[in-house]
């Protein structure tokens, strides 16, 4: 898996014994993003996907939203200190067009931590990036036997996940839910930019008709992510927050938490999911 997962020696405590043994852990370096070669943020990711990951945090920055706008991604010279490339810096070149429609100076040049891909932000208000996307007019609809076998599916495509533990997942469905797309992180949000920027590089935005299903909870940045990249439901197996509940009600996104098992939370706009069937008689 090369630089995606390392291995480090540790001391098993079990009951009452005690061993040394290798274990294998999820990598976490550093990803600078620079935007024509000016640097722009610097966010911890799990390196792989590192082009999707850059083109997906465009999206969710409002800087892009069609494949054409994003001219270039190229890795900039970076060394250790033993001379290797690095692979810790990619630099993205956007039409003319889409550079001045929004500024570098509106956006952030901060640390961004795996856990947030919002630390920096002045206020709130400053995140309701106003999508190009209209959600409400997509009337995708979904069984709930679909949404009930979403996890399981995530859950066995997390190759790097079975060897670590220590990911989280994104996965773009269909409304049939076939797995369309699946990427891994040690970042929440960038596991899903790394799906959205795939997205954007097939061509497929706005993703009218598909599930963003995520391993953990749903936040208020995941459902602006979903929402920028026109993806009608966000399904999670954990709880969402409330700023995310209200962002999906106002932006017309189908909000699903504690998806698990056979059952499940919506929490907004749950018209696009039909009725369970009903059992059978004895």
């Amino acid at each position: 898996m090369g630089r995606v997962t390392t291995r480090r020696r540790v001391v098993r405590l079990a009951e009452d014994h005690r061993t040394a043994r290798p274990d294998t852990l999820a990598a976490e370096e550093p990803l600078e993003i620079r935007l024509g070669g000016e640097p722009l943020t610097v966010t911890m990711r799990t390196p792989g996907h590192d082009f999707d990951l850059v083109a997906g945090f465009l999206v969710a920055e409002g800087l892009v939203a069609a494949p054409e706008e994003l001219t270039a991604l190229r890795y900039c010279a970076g060394t250790d200190a033993t001379g290797a490339q690095t692979y810790n810096v990619v630099d993205a070149a956007l039409t003319p067009e889409a550079r001045a429609a929004r500024p570098l100076s509106a956006h952030r040049n901060l640390l961004t931590s795996s856990a947030c891909g919002i630390c920096g932000r002045d206020t709130i208000d400053s995140v309701r990036t106003h999508s190009r996307w209209d959600l409400a007019d997509d009337r995708v609809p979904l069984r709930p036997e679909t949404l009930y076998a979403l996890p399981d599916t995530l859950r066995a495509a997390q190759k790097v996940f079975e060897s670590t533990g220590g990911l989280h997942a994104a996965g773009l469905f269909t409304a049939e839910g076939e797995l369309v797309c699946l990427r891994e992180d040690v970042g929440r949000h960038n596991a899903v930019d790394k799906v959205v920027g795939w997205a954007l590089k097939e061509g497929l935005l706005p993703l009218r008709g598909h599930v963003l299903m995520v391993s953990g909870r749903a936040s208020f940045e995941l459902t602006q992510k979903a929402a920028l990249a026109g993806i009608p439901v966000l399904a999670a197996v954990s709880a969402p927050s409330s700023l995310a509940a209200d962002l999906a009600d106002e932006l017309g996104l189908t909000l699903v938490g504690f998806l698990r098992g056979r059952s499940a939370n919506v929490y907004t706009h749950p018209d696009r999911i039909a009725e369970p069937a009903a059992s059978p008689a004895p």
